[in-house]
């Protein structure tokens, strides 16, 4: 069989092999726009912000959550003392803005959560102007032992916080180490959810707290023509794989 040595034809497409061409060029990118889509990372919906802070004696630290210049809660140590004598102290927490709120146990003290708690709607969140977080009495001469509160002497225990952000409620947590003896308390951390109404977990430093939902992608790689399906449908597909045959022979010749 000779085989020609020259310059090969080019074979021009039917205008309806090249319209079915098209529309499968379309449903590729389609197609891989979205497996591209899916691949992108979740937004980080909770800020975090690490910390280090002694409040001991009679301390207080202004806890600003969202960093707005304005802080919403006050957390300090109150020293009390009898007969010039030094018997112990109350943490406490302050709200300084309207509806601002610290979740609280039935006795009135606040909550001491351990960490993977949702902190939300669902929580009883009590709105006074201050809170017990624990009182402690650690002199054992000339007074009675007396301590009380969740707080007492605890490690890495987290407060369930509600506050507002332009007029629109969201929830926070700030985590807490407490040597009520030692009269040192230590707030090594806090993070509130971004978003407007949405609950959060104690202990999460980036959101979303929640896993998205997923497709399930499969390993198998779709043909050309497969995904011409999705916009040509499945009795097309059988149409434009003749067409092609027929292309390529044309082209052959």
């Amino acid at each position: 069989m000779k085989h020609s040595t020259g310059p090969r034809k080019t074979a021009t497409l039917s205008d309806s092999v090249q319209q079915q061409l098209n529309m499968y060029a379309i449903a590729a990118s389609a197609a891989g726009a979205g497996m591209l889509a899916l691949t992108q990372p979740a937004a980080a919906k909770i800020i975090y912000t690490p910390a280090h802070v002694r409040i001991s004696g009679s301390m207080s630290y202004q806890l600003d959550l969202n960093h707005d210049g304005k802080p919403d809660f006050t957390i300090g140590v109150y020293s009390f003392t009898e007969s010039s004598h030094s018997i112990g102290d109350d943490m406490y927490l302050l709200n300084l803005r309207t509806f601002n709120a610290v979740v609280t146990t039935r006795s009135g003290f606040a909550r001491a959560f351990r960490p993977g708690v949702r902190i939300g709607p669902k929580q009883s969140f009590f709105g006074g102007s201050s809170t017990i977080i624990h009182m402690a009495n650690c002199r054992t001469r000339q007074t009675s032992h007396f301590s009380s509160g969740p707080w007492l002497n605890v490690k890495n225990r987290y407060l369930g916080l509600k506050f507002t952000i332009k007029g629109k409620i969201h929830y926070g947590w700030a985590r807490l180490t407490t040597n009520a003896c030692a009269k040192s308390d230590t707030l090594t951390g806090y993070a509130y959810e971004t978003i407007p109404g949405k609950s959060i977990i104690s202990g999460a430093t980036k959101g979303p707290d929640e896993a998205e939902p997923t497709a399930a992608l499969s390993s198998h790689t779709p043909e050309p023509g497969t995904l011409g399906a999705l916009a040509l449908g499945a009795p097309e597909l059988s149409i434009w794989r003749r067409k092609e045959s027929a292309a390529a022979a044309l082209g052959a010749n």
